[in-house]
């Protein structure tokens, strides 16, 4: 836990497409992890890390988003009345978690572009931009010590993760140098999406990073890049050369919801974990394995 105040901002602004058709009126970012919204998960883990105002940036059809974390009066008033005050705890502390402000993308012009619209809102103060699809488990915090590597160094700080080189072309791939502590490398440059034979390492970008706000400037004069999108990772490549970019490696517990299959072993792992599902669920689970 970090005492520090910091901003977080949340791009929500993507089509979710490999999802249809279940997101074609609901935005991926609303699909339940178990009984919560994926967003809410990185709301409360940004909430955890000391921030306490939070910028979402929407896209076209993403107005359960800003739903979900309003009051609503209408069930409120009934819970209350049934006597229900578990479930209207539940209900009501997603509207308390924190200041939540909301800002649409426009045009989805890719990662870089959203988080150029968080200019006007951050100003000139170092951010956090966390991505949706990455669920960081509570029970393992990295924000914190992402915070604190920033405010130690003044750089910014990006999260990254070793992963199978066979599934390195899915992500922006990092080449380090180590430093004096295991936990974070100095990141020397940046790739978006590399062949597995073309990667400078197997140090994956995760959604998690500590900007400062001279990202704005690079942010406004890239050029599309990677798909014909303005990537973030473009503009941390410059930064890396010229004013310095570290990296935290992360270990812990990390929870892909992108992905149809890894969003379902997500639920999984979640509910196992649980004291109030986990007892019911794991015997079944090993009933319906040993079946397999």
């Amino acid at each position: 836990m970090t005492t520090s105040r910091i901003k977080a901002v949340i791009p929500a602004a993507g089509l979710g497409t490999r999802f249809l058709p279940a997101t074609k009126a609901m935005p991926k970012e609303m699909l339940p992890v178990v009984d919560k919204p994926a967003i809410q998960y990185v709301v409360e883990e940004a909430v955890a890390a000391g921030a306490d105002d939070i910028l979402i940036i929407l896209g076209r059809n993403k107005n359960n988003i800003s739903n979900h974390f309003d009051s609503v009066p209408e069930l409120e008033s009934n819970l209350t009345n049934k006597g229900d005050l578990e479930k209207l705890q539940r209900v009501q502390a997603s509207t308390e978690l924190a200041d939540i402000h909301f800002v649409r993308q426009g045009e989805p012009k890719g990662l870089g572009h959203a988080v150029l619209r968080a200019k006007h809102h951050v100003g000139d103060s170092t951010f956090a931009v966390m991505l949706g699809d990455d669920l960081i488990d509570e029970r393992d915090p990295l924000l914190p010590k992402m915070i604190s590597e920033n405010e130690r160094t003044g750089l910014t700080v990006i999260a990254l993760m070793e992963v199978d080189p066979e599934h390195i072309h899915l992500y922006g791939v990092a080449s380090v140098e180590p430093t004096d502590d295991p936990e974070v490398v100095k990141v020397t440059g940046l790739v978006e999406k590399p062949k597995k034979e073309d990667a400078p390492s197997n140090y994956a970008v995760i959604g998690r990073y500590v900007l400062t706000p001279n990202v704005f400037d690079i942010l406004e004069r890239t050029e599309p890049g990677k798909g014909g999108e303005i990537q973030l990772t473009d503009a941390l490549q410059e930064l890396a050369v010229t004013d310095g970019v570290l990296g935290v490696v992360f270990g812990g517990r990390r929870y892909d919801t992108g992905d149809r299959v890894d969003y379902i072993k997500a639920i999984v792992q979640l509910a196992s974990d649980r004291d109030d599902l986990g007892p019911a669920l794991r015997p079944w689970l090993k009933e319906f394995a040993a079946q397999l």
